[in-house]
């Protein structure tokens, strides 16, 4: 329950139950913390006291709605963090992620998220599932098996890092560079991985991450020893077989072909990492990508940060390099990903042994224990990456 800045508790709260027959009710067996809980968590946003936290979410069903046929009590199944009724323009066109009916706000509904509609969170022992059989997706195994670590990442964080490499143009052979390397940046990772590129830039400065960046088989980029944007230039340049393989004016795509941004409006300035600077990976991306190439920003953006380091950023209203980024034809993708249009086919990765997300998680622990890893995961300490709250474990 968030309590306030930088203050979460475990508290009970009223029973969760069906309230419609599309519904179905969820036995939580994982549930974990994620990067965009921390916005919440550390004040900027206007997320409100009292609300529980948390959208990624996987179970077992305990019971169904009259309406509901797709699944059934005992089904075990993970919940996308967007909600979706499945039949409006924006879900038939495959945009679950900006449902016109699940709101009644705005467009876009998920579990407890700020401005996603009146959903509780899923850091709890059960909930409540809307459109049932449009937002389940089903699992073999039992709770708590060898894959119950690499099934809830099917929930946000694999396919929001899988579809940061669709605006950003990753396809065979591509160079990339991913800004941040908390879940989603080491998953992008990954998700580039698969897609067969040639060369991934993963930039951070957090030891535990980097180790991570070395277990997936990118090359680190620690911001501390300088700019990313001239490190990896330089190792570019400085790559023999690259260079060898240029012909005349190659030398003016210096540096890559796709860049991801992972961190979103809390990056902090490259010059001084303890003040905020919302545009710095912005910045950065603009500078490293060659022309002709795209960005893909999945980290967050809000329209409104308290915390804000400017009246304007306060609105959600940030300074670009427009002309450059115009000058050099680049393209930009935005936005929350659609879960639904990468999970099954995620889970089908995950199935043959051709993926492995898990490698992300850091801490499987009790419900109880989630004051603690909300510190230490905001603070990125103790080697915090990835935490896994398990509310009906015992």
């Amino acid at each position: 329950m968030y309590k306030g800045v930088r203050t979460v508790a475990v508290e009970d709260i009223e029973m969760a139950r069906i309230s419609g027959p599309t519904d179905a009710l969820l036995k939580i067996t994982s549930a974990a913390i994620c990067g965009s809980d921390l916005h919440m968590y550390d004040g900027r946003t206007n997320f409100e006291v009292g609300r529980s936290l948390g959208h990624e979410i996987m179970g077992v069903i305990e019971s169904i709605g009259d309406a509901v046929t797709q699944i059934k009590p005992g089904d075990r199944v993970v919940l996308p963090f967007n909600i979706g009724c499945g039949d409006c323009f924006n879900c038939g066109r495959g945009y679950s992620n900006a449902c016109l009916v699940a709101n009644p706000e705005t467009a876009g509904a998920g579990y407890v998220y700020t401005g996603m509609g009146p959903y509780q969170g899923g850091q709890a022992q059960y909930i409540r599932v809307p459109f049932a059989d449009y937002n389940c997706l089903k699992v073999p195994g039992t709770a708590y098996d060898e894959l119950e670590d690499n099934f809830i990442l099917l929930e946000d964080i694999f396919p929001t890092a899988y579809h940061a490499t669709e605006p950003a143009k990753v396809d065979l052979g591509s160079t990339v560079a991913i800004y941040g390397a908390g879940p989603v940046g080491l998953l992008a990772a990954m998700s580039s991985q698969i897609k067969g590129v040639s060369e991934i830039y993963v930039v951070d400065s957090v030891p535990a991450r980097l180790d991570k960046v070395k277990q997936i088989g990118a090359i680190l980029i620690n911001f501390k020893d300088g700019s990313p944007v001239e490190q990896i230039k330089d190792k570019r340049k400085h790559n023999k077989r690259v260079q060898e393989s240029l012909r005349p004016g190659d030398d003016k795509m210096p540096g890559v072909m796709c860049g991801i941004d992972a961190v979103g409006y809390q990056a902090h300035d490259e010059g001084n990492s303890d003040m905020d600077r919302p545009t710095q990976v912005t910045d950065d991306l603009v500078d490293l990508v060659n022309p002709t190439g795209a960005l893909g920003i999945i980290g967050a953006f809000m329209p409104q940060d308290p915390g804000g380091v400017d009246a304007e950023a306060k609105q959600g209203v940030y300074e670009i390099p427009w002309g450059k980024l115009w000058e050099k034809g680049l393209q930009v993708g935005t936005g929350q990903a659609p879960v639904k249009k990468y999970n099954v086919l995620l889970r089908g990765l995950i199935l043959a042994g051709k993926a492995n997300p898990d490698i992300i998680v850091s801490h499987d622990m009790l419900i109880e224990g989630a004051p603690d890893a909300y510190q230490k995961f905001d603070r990125r300490s103790d080697g915090y990456t990835k935490v896994i709250l398990k509310p009906n474990q015992e």
